[in-house]
């Protein structure tokens, strides 16, 4: 055979395998880009394979040639949410105080929700097949989330930042003020104050909330 012709037909099916493989990495972005929405609008409850595959108009055996069922799905959103969290924090390690990095912790928490309701929507308010400790892979990057907020609030402890009480107790009491106060704004409930008046609200709200935890 024709060296040249050889190496032609060599590129040549390269290039179809590397379009498959793009084609296959386009479909799968294009199923989650479209569960994702629906998640968010309808609730993973209410919405079925069906509902995915018409949103974007394939049948719903397509859908399974790439996810095994709607729980995988979910479990790609979520982690790939929390991968995008844990990212937006990657510089929090190296704070060095610890009280010093809770806070900054806190700030960057209300920061991303603001910025990104579509990935905090899906990491803590749709409802999702928890099945924590049954998929332990599918929830990983939540976990590195959860851990590094417990760990710090014992730095803290341990610094005599914070009372000497059950970590764990405390690290879900600021998770909780954290979660609640986020919700409130992404669920556009805060429309009860002028607009101009909400940033500033939270912001109070947030540092009279990290006064209280060092009384």
């Amino acid at each position: 055979m024709n060296t040249v012709y050889y190496y032609w037909i060599k590129i040549d099916y390269m290039s179809i395998k590397e379009r498959r493989e793009r084609d296959k990495e386009e479909m799968r972005a294009k199923i989650l880009d479209s569960a994702h929405k629906l998640f968010i609008d309808k609730g993973f409850e209410e919405v079925s394979i069906r509902n995915i595959a018409e949103a974007i108009e394939y049948s719903p055996a397509t859908i399974y040639l790439y996810f095994k069922d709607k729980d995988e799905i979910f479990y790609v959103i979520h982690q790939e949410a929390f991968r995008r969290y844990n990212e937006f924090n990657s510089a929090l390690p190296g704070i060095a105080d610890p009280f010093q990095r809770l806070v900054s912790m806190g700030e960057r928490y209300m920061e991303f929700s603001q910025r990104f309701p579509q990935y905090y929507n899906i990491m803590f308010l749709t409802e999702s097949p928890m099945h924590c400790y049954d998929n332990t892979e599918e929830w990983k990057e939540g976990a590195i989330a959860h851990s590094f907020l417990e760990s710090t609030v014992i730095e803290c402890i341990e610094a005599g930042y914070l009372k000497k009480v059950d970590p764990k107790v405390l690290a879900l009491t600021i998770w909780s003020y954290m979660h609640g106060i986020c919700s409130l704004s992404i669920r556009e409930r805060m429309k009860i104050y002028p607009e101009e008046m909400r940033g500033p609200l939270m912001k109070d709200s947030f540092e009279l909330f990290v006064k209280l935890l060092t009384k």
